[in-house]
């Protein structure tokens, strides 16, 4: 049997489905977030590819022509390092909130378990001492080895997060740097 009062076990619902609800909508701020970067991505899209076909057929020697693609190969790789950087932005802040979340309920549920413990000891029976002493350390144990196992996943995660950051911004640097290349040989093609 429980020793939980109703009202502990109806308060205990309302919290669980406080956070879900709230995990949920955090979701959904995320999902939204990612639907207005999307829109604003084709809307931006949509407006160079009139500009660049205006451009085309405003091009009145082939040369005009065929520089136009290398004039828009640097803006259109640093646009799409910026849509990127915007969607890890939007990921790792719902990541973190996720994670400030699941660590608040670690901790309530760790303090939950030890009030359990601490109001079973006060209405044990006598000579249950040692049962309820067997309980109060298999409870510690399990509070440390969850807090190391959570520890040692945000640890991780950070490690991940830190190494995706520098891959990206490697990524981004050598990428600019051989599309600058790419537009001096083609302007030096041209000069000749």
């Amino acid at each position: 049997m429980s020793n939980l009062a109703p009202e502990q076990l109806v308060a205990a619902q309302k919290a669980g489905f406080e956070t879900t609800f709230g995990l949920l909508s955090k979701a959904f701020e995320a999902i939204e977030k990612l639907v207005e970067l999307n829109v604003q991505a084709f809307k931006s899209t949509l407006a160079e590819s009139q500009e660049i076909l205006a451009k085309a057929f405003a091009a009145k020697e082939p040369q005009e022509l065929f520089a136009l693609p290398a004039t828009q190969t640097q803006p259109a790789i640093e646009k799409a390092q910026s849509y990127w950087r915007h969607v890890y932005e939007i990921a790792s802040s719902t990541q973190a909130e996720f994670a400030a979340t699941a660590e608040a309920q670690l901790k309530q549920r760790q303090n939950d378990a030890q009030a359990l413990v601490d109001s079973l000891a006060k209405n044990a029976p006598a000579g249950s001492e040692a049962v309820l002493s067997a309980w109060k350390s298999a409870l510690a144990t399990a509070s440390e080895t969850v807090g190391s196992a959570y520890r040692a996943a945000q640890e991780a995660t950070k490690q991940v997060v830190e190494i995706a950051e520098n891959n990206v911004s490697a990524a981004s640097a050598a990428s600019a740097e051989s599309t600058k290349r790419a537009i001096e040989q083609v302007e030096a093609v041209e000069k000749k």
